[in-house]
């Protein structure tokens, strides 16, 4: 089981190259730092979850922090920026395309990709894990253990995606209020960490050192990946850009605020062909 995350992170990050490659070939090519970041992505998790820093985090609550920033915030920011699901939708034939299309249409993705809920699964569960038993639950080891940090690297990946995603996504809410659910994700964060550093309302076992190390990583190291979160949302922002698409002469399609018909024209007949 040791051995089982290391191989699926090499698979996927070698599939990733491959289909980039095959991309890099064609006269639109792909982006070098998008394959890049999806490699350092894939190389955070797997220093996470192996090596020094996994055994630091099996002796001390400040290598779980770590461990939990590395997975949850950091390597989500690599893999989601690195736009894997317009690769792999350029890559695919147009029925293969299409089917993708459909499921990123279907209703289940339109309620994970709702910005409130992609925060509550996100930071929402960090609270859930530190302030009820849900630790002492998860920290003993075994199957729990491993999923904590696929939950945490999933909802960080959707996370990242709804707010500053390069991929297609169903109804995309406008930047303005990306960047308030972004700004309440980073206001709760700062909130655990004071609350965690003083040992109030936190139900988390370990010594007083420990506790106050593991804040000061949440801390400093979430603003880090939140502000490089941020900056990658307002580096895409383009209102002018959209002005001009939305105005006389654009299509019933045009524009950020278009329906699932622009959404079906952007994701498949675009990338699908």
């Amino acid at each position: 089981m040791a051995a089982l995350p290391p191989t699926v992170l090499a698979v996927v990050a070698v599939g990733y190259v491959l289909l980039a490659v095959r991309r890099g070939r064609e006269p639109k090519g792909w982006n070098r730092w998008r394959t890049a970041g999806f490699l350092a992505g894939v190389a955070l998790v797997a220093a996470a979850v192996t090596g020094p820093v996994s055994a630091f985090a099996e002796t001390d609550f400040r290598g779980h922090m770590l461990q939990h920033l590395m997975i949850g915030m950091l390597a989500p920011l690599g893999l989601v920026l690195a736009a894997p699901v317009t690769l792999l939708l350029r890559s695919l034939p147009p029925v293969h395309g299409r089917r993708v299309g459909a499921v990123l249409r279907c209703r289940a993705v339109h309620l994970l990709t709702d910005p409130w809920i992609a925060l509550l699964l996100s930071v929402g569960a960090m609270v859930a894990l530190y302030c009820t038993p849900l630790y002492r639950i998860t920290s003993t080891g075994g199957l729990s253990h491993h999923l904590t940090h696929l939950h945490f690297l999933l909802s960080g990946c959707l996370f990242a995606w709804v707010i500053a995603g390069p991929d297609p996504a169903p109804r995309r809410p406008s930047v303005p209020l990306r960047l308030v659910v972004l700004g309440v994700a980073i206001a709760v964060h700062t909130a655990l960490s004071q609350l965690m550093y003083a040992g109030l309302l936190v139900d988390v076992p370990v010594p007083a050192e420990q506790l106050r190390g593991a804040a000061e990583i949440m801390y400093y190291g979430g603003d880090i990946a939140e502000l490089l979160l941020a900056f990658a949302l307002v580096s895409t922002w383009r209102p002018a850009r959209a002005a001009a698409r939305s105005g006389p002469g654009a299509g019933p399609g045009s524009g950020p605020g278009a329906g699932p018909a622009a959404f079906r024209t952007d994701a498949v007949s675009r990338y699908g062909r």
